[in-house]
C-alpha cells in the first residue's frame, strides 16, 4: 500500500501489518468466524501500539477519525484518551473509528469485557511516560499490560478460557514480547526507550551508548543471551497450553509458541548482534518449531 492511499484508508493500512508479525494473526485454517474476530482484535491491538509508538498512517486520517484536532494531533496522550473514549463506545454506543467499528461486532458474539483492551491503552500510556525498567519485574508488570491481554483475548473469542490456561497465555504473551524487545533493541533506542533492565545491564556492563554501536560488543551479545534464555524459559513454562486444546485452536497457538523459538533462534544464529537490525527466522524454521510444538518436544 501506497503512502497515499494509506493515508485515505488507514484501517486497511493497519490490518495490513498482521504479515509482519512474529506470530500468525488470524491464519487461513481457521473458522471464518474466528479469523474475523481475531482480526478485530488485533486491528485494535496494532493500533493502539502505532498511536502509542507515532507510527499512524500519514495524513492525520487516525486523529480526525477519533474528533481530535490537528493541533493535538502530534500529542499521544491526547489521541489515547480519545481512543479510549472511542473504546468505551463500541460497549455502550457507536465508535467513531472502523477498526473499533469492526471490533463491536466481536465483542458483542463473543461477550468480551473491556479490561484487556483498557490494560493496551495502559501500556501504550506507560511508554509515554517510562522509558527505562529498573528490574525483570518491573519489565514483566509492564508486559502485564502490554502483551498478555492479547492471549486472554484470544482464549475468548474462542470461548477456551480457564484459569490454568490464562496463566500459560500470560507466560507465551509475556515472552513473545521481550523476544520483540530483543529484536528492536536499536529501534527502541530511538524513540529513547530501553527495555532491557538496568539492573541487568549493570550486571553485564553495558552501557546505552553501546546499544548504539553497529554491532554488538562481546557485553551485549551476552546480555541479550541472557534475555533470550529467559525468554525461551517463559515460552517453556506456557507450552502447555497448546496441549489442552484440539483441532485447529491447537495449531494456532502452536504458531503462537513457535514464532517466539523461532525468533529466539534467529537471534542466537546471529550470535545475539541484535544491533545490525531484527533477526527474523525463515519460512522452514518457523514450521519445523511448529512440529516440535505440536510433538509437546523442545
Amino acid at each position: 500500500m501506497t503512502r497515499t492511499s494509506a493515508a485515505l484508508d488507514p484501517e486497511s493500512a493497519t490490518l495490513d501489518k498482521a504479515a509482519g508479525e512474529n506470530f500468525p494473526v488470524a491464519p487461513f485454517f481457521l473458522p471464518a468466524v474466528w479469523r474475523a474476530d481475531l482480526m478485530a482484535v488485533y486491528g485494535f491491538a496494532r493500533l493502539v501500539d502505532d498511536i502509542g509508538d507515532g507510527d499512524l498512517a500519514p495524513g492525520g486520517a487516525d486523529a480526525r477519525l477519533l474528533g481530535v484536532s490537528p493541533e493535538e494531533a502530534a500529542d499521544r496522550l491526547v489521541l489515547l484518551d480519545a481512543f479510549e473514549a472511542d473504546l468505551r463506545r463500541v460497549f455502550d454506543g457507536t465508535p467513531r473509528h472502523p477498526l473499533l467499528r469492526r471490533l463491536q461486532p466481536t465483542v458483542r458474539r463473543r461477550s468480551l469485557t473491556p479490561e484487556p483492551f483498557l490494560g493496551l491503552i495502559a501500556a501504550n500510556r506507560q511508554d509515554q511516560l517510562v522509558a527505562r525498567y529498573e528490574t525483570w519485574d518491573d519489565l514483566l508488570a509492564y508486559c502485564e499490560l502490554s502483551a498478555n491481554p492479547v492471549g486472554r483475548l484470544v482464549l475468548a473469542v474462542t470461548g477456551t478460557s480457564t484459569p490454568e490456561r490464562i496463566r500459560r497465555s500470560d507466560a507465551i504473551c509475556t515472552a513473545l514480547q521481550i523476544v520483540e524487545h530483543l529484536q528492536d533493541v536499536k529501534e527502541d533506542l530511538g524513540r529513547d526507550r530501553v527495555y532491557l533492565p538496568a539492573a541487568d545491564m549493570k550486571r553485564f556492563h553495558v552501557q546505552e551508548a553501546d546499544l548504539a554501536t553497529p554491532t554488538a560488543g562481546a557485553s551485549v551479545r551476552a546480555l541479550v543471551a541472557y534475555e533470550a534464555e529467559r525468554a525461551r524459559e517463559l515460552l517453556n513454562e506456557g507450552a502447555p497450553l497448546v496441549g489442552s486444546v484440539h483441532g485447529r485452536l491447537k495449531l494456532l497457538l502452536a504458531g503462537f509458541v513457535a514464532g517466539g523459538r523461532a525468533a529466539i533462534r534467529a537471534i542466537a544464529a546471529a550470535d545475539y548482534d541484535v544491533l545490525p537490525g531484527p533477526p527474523k527466522p525463515g519460512k522452514v524454521q518457523l514450521l519445523r518449531e511448529v512440529g516440535v510444538t505440536l510433538r509437546g518436544e523442545g
